[in-house]
């Protein structure tokens, strides 16, 4: 039997890869949200397991997911989940990007950001065969999380 800090650390880590994939397989079901017509920014709660806020996207949310992806200097290692990693941020995109980074070239339009604490953030992105890069990168997210407001710094 795994240990209970092994079990929930498993646990939260897929509930945030089905929370991915899913997203990334289905667009958001919540109308554009905002005066660009763009799908809503959510937040997804590990801990809890769903998202537990839905925001209207709005031309910030572009420029804080712009300077994400011009700031990306890599993928990232294989990630380990644990206790300090407590949000997952949808960003959809106003246009598809296309990532260019070593050998990868990746196209979406969905960012996805994870916020773990004391931790550098990553992006996760999703090619059109629904495969998974993960990227690091030297943007700062605290402005991105004051505005969402989640969680209160």
């Amino acid at each position: 039997m795994l240990p209970k800090r092994i079990a929930a650390m498993l646990l939260a880590c897929c509930s945030l890869f089905l929370f991915a994939q899913i997203a990334a397989a289905h667009p958001a079901h919540v109308a554009p949200s905002s005066e660009v017509g763009l799908k809503p920014v959510q937040v997804f709660d590990v801990a809890a397991g769903k998202v537990i806020k839905t925001i209207p996207n709005d031309a910030a949310y572009q420029s804080f997911a712009a300077s994400w992806i011009g700031s990306i200097t890599g993928l990232a290692p294989q990630m380990t989940s644990d206790e300090t990693c407590s949000y997952v941020y949808r960003v959809p995109l106003e246009k598809a990007v296309t990532i260019k980074t070593g050998d990868v070239k990746v196209t979406s339009d969905d960012l996805f950001l994870f916020y773990c604490k004391d931790k550098p953030p990553l992006l996760l992105v999703f090619d059109e065969k629904r495969r998974p890069y993960l990227f690091l990168f030297k943007a700062d997210i605290k402005p991105f999380i004051q505005k969402v407001g989640v969680p209160a710094i």
